[in-house]
């Protein structure tokens, strides 16, 4: 369960706060965040995976008070228990696909790269249409290949919780379907709690609630 009590969030300087009184969010529930550009959509993510920590309230996940951790237990927390799928993927061009799919257990003694690991991420890029294309750089793939690796990258621990930050932007209408296919079959097979920052309002349908971020950023 995610709950949000009493939040407040403003960046330094002070032209963007963000402020949620109650806010609960069911385990297993798939959930699409709309709202205009600038309404705080990414930073909400950002707050609940503990990027970002709020001036004050408090964030729960998964029994968690996540707003009341320090650095490293904070990166520990998101690394067990979420998958992030970001907007511009984050991919390395100096690392082969599997190796960025790999790469939560590389930069993190909190998971342990087994040999079982390996074959999950190769699996995943299997399942995806990227098996003939594991050892190719990200700058030899399609935005919608980039994107799917950034998935598989996100499921590979198996995280409870799975946010994916615009994860059909700028992709056609085959690719996002099969991109969300992908994070929906997860959510369903595993019973994870979906959260999808989303301008695509032609599939909300797809999902159990729908969260209008519009009332919860405010500029001066």
């Amino acid at each position: 369960m995610i709950r949000i009590a009493n939040l407040d969030f403003t960046y330094r300087g002070g032209d963007f706060r963000l402020a949620i009184d109650d806010l609960v969010i069911e385990d297993g529930t798939t959930a699409a965040v709309v709202g205009p550009s600038g309404s705080g959509k990414t930073t909400w993510l950002h707050l609940l995976a503990g990027i970002l920590v709020p001036d004050a309230g408090s964030i729960v996940v998964n029994d968690v008070e996540v707003s009341g951790l320090g650095d490293r237990r904070r990166r520990e927390f998101r690394i067990r228990q979420i998958g992030m799928v970001f907007q511009e993927f984050e991919l390395l061009d100096h690392l082969s696909v599997l190796d960025n799919i790999l790469l939560p257990y590389r930069i993190t003694p909190a998971l342990d790269l087994e040999e079982q690991v390996r074959v999950r991420a190769r699996d995943l890029a299997e399942r995806v249409g990227l098996g003939d294309k594991v050892r190719r750089p990200p700058r030899r793939l399609s935005q919608g290949e980039r994107q799917r690796v950034g998935v598989c990258r996100a499921l590979l621990p198996d995280p409870p919780l799975l946010f994916a930050d615009e994860p059909t932007g700028n992709l056609d209408p085959e690719t996002s379907d099969r991109v969300l296919d992908l994070l929906f079959d997860y959510a369903g097979e595993r019973g994870a709690t979906l959260l999808t920052v989303t301008h695509d309002h032609s599939r909300l349908d797809r999902f159990d609630r729908v969260l209008d971020a519009g009332p919860w950023g405010r500029r001066p």
